[in-house]
């Protein structure tokens, strides 16, 4: 939801008033149900309470910013939301008359985690921390409904900031997925079609030699040169300066011999180790004009032959995504299950994979073999690696490097799982550490962080009876996990 309203900031000196309660005020908070128990007197203790006007479009409570006070909304309509992905505003909520609101912050100590508008004309009862802290200590009837108001209101918080950043995450993968998906979808397409020009080539070339009567020796050594490809199943690998030089070697060789596309023809051959000293018993078999014929024949099985390897990797490489995204997806679902943590991260980062590549970033992976598998009933693990890879790439400068490594730990007669991942970017400021897991806090720039993240990993880690701990300085930041196998 985007409010067309300008926001307007509240002009606490003249929509705040202090005042006696009059008796229609009285009467409003009687409709309040946390207030609808107390007695006339015991009401006195709102006489001195700010009372405030709110027109539409006025902002009263903004996102992130220190709690300080408690509502109670007598009358009008106040729109509760939240702004993500920098500037679109997600409304969470809809105050009507008799709501009260503020405790949730006020006693968590966390800041605002939504900000708070007017849609129509609007009269609150303030209080301060101080007041607020007052009207719970003298009235126990008030007390407990404002703590169960605000288990109630946690627990929902507490679901709709996973299931935000679940959708966060989801989005993130998405992307991901469709660049991981799109590179061997588009590789097979090239390879499927440059396949079908070498069949027409081959079917053109089958035909020509038909017509030709063929030696025993050229047939020889046709053969011979066929066999001789097709035993190298993969293309050879040779650096940069030696397949160049082998290259112009064999294409320079040919164009002496008066083979027309002797450059098209060299890289192929050269792949599959083919140099001029094996192509001489065809060039002493055939003549002139069918010696070029032959190379071209022989250019597009081996081609061939390579395209199809490139159509098979891409498939597989596909099969891999649809692996590592069922893996994701699925873990969580269902009853007590085994995960092993290492597929669990490896199918993380070839999610997000495209984001490694676009900055170049280094990744060494130090998986432990043989991990004991983590038993648990919990759900949501594949989450705290996404969050803290999706947070190191972010960090890291291009071409700057990350390291996950795992490993088993051995602690009060039993074997616990250790997770390490980090990286060498601009680290954590020292003045922000100790906020780094709180709800809605975050070190990115506006709207590219939502603060969700790191206070989830937490809770994550927590309901599989693990710590986390991290150390930063610039240059180095490492998160350390730590899990037992196993739990009651």
């Amino acid at each position: 939801m985007t409010n067309e309203n300008a926001t307007v900031e509240l002009p606490l000196e003249t929509a705040t008033t202090r005042k006696p309660l009059t008796p229609e005020v009285r009467a409003q908070l009687r409709t309040v149900s946390i207030l609808s128990s107390l007695k006339d007197e015991e009401l006195n203790c709102l006489d001195d309470a700010d009372q405030v006007e709110l027109a539409i479009g006025d902002t009263l409570v903004r996102q992130g910013e220190t709690a300080r006070y408690f509502y109670i909304l007598l009358t009008g309509t106040l729109n509760l939301f939240q702004t993500v992905s920098g500037d679109r505003q997600v409304t969470q909520a809809t105050l009507s008359d008799g709501a009260t609101f503020g405790e949730l912050p006020l006693l968590s100590n966390m800041p605002n985690p939504a900000s708070i508008q007017a849609t129509a004309p609007s009269h609150l009862i303030r209080l301060n921390e101080e007041e607020f802290w007052e009207l719970m200590t003298s009235c126990p009837q008030v007390r407990k409904a404002i703590l169960g108001n605000m288990a109630m209101r946690f627990q929902k918080f507490q679901s709709i900031t996973l299931q935000q950043e679940k959708m966060a995450s989801l989005g993130t993968l998405a992307a991901g997925l469709m660049h991981e998906l799109n590179n061997p979808g588009a590789a097979a397409r090239r390879a499927a079609s440059q396949l079908r020009t070498n069949l027409e080539c081959l079917h053109r070339l089958s035909a020509k030699f038909s017509r030709i009567e063929l030696s025993t020796p050229q047939k020889e050594c046709l053969f011979e040169l066929q066999e001789r490809a097709m035993a190298v199943t993969q293309p050879i690998r040779m650096n940069s300066l030696e397949q160049s030089d082998a290259e112009e070697e064999l294409a320079t060789w040919m164009e002496s011999a008066h083979v027309g596309n002797a450059w098209k023809l060299a890289p192929t051959l050269v792949s599959v180790g083919i140099d001029a000293g094996e192509l001489e018993c065809a060039r002493s078999e055939f003549q002139a004009d069918t010696f070029g014929d032959a190379l071209s024949w022989l250019e597009a099985l081996v081609s061939s032959q390579q395209l199809v390897g490139m159509i098979e990797e891409s498939i597989g490489r596909v099969g891999d995504l649809i692996h590592a995204v069922k893996s994701y997806a699925y873990e969580g679902k269902g009853a007590r299950q085994s995960i092993d943590v290492n597929d669990s991260i490896h199918a993380t980062l070839v999610i997000l994979g495209h984001k490694l590549r676009e900055k170049q970033i280094d990744l060494k992976k130090d998986f432990t073999a043989n991990l004991p598998v983590l038993e648990t009933n919990c759900s949501g693990i594949n989450q705290v690696w996404t969050n803290l890879l999706d947070n190191a790439i972010d960090a890291v400068e291009p071409g700057g490097s990350i390291k996950v490594h795992t490993w088993a730990e051995p602690r009060n007669g039993r074997t616990d799982l250790a997770i390490s991942i980090a990286d060498n970017g601009s680290g954590i400021p020292l003045e922000s550490q100790p906020h780094i897991f709180d709800p809605f806090y975050t070190t990115k720039d506006v709207g590219v962080g939502t603060g969700l993240g790191l206070g989830i990993v937490n809770r994550i880690v927590e309901q599989f009876g693990g710590s986390i701990r991290f150390s930063s300085v610039p240059g180095a930041t490492e998160f350390v996990i730590t899990l037992p196998t196993s739990r009651p």
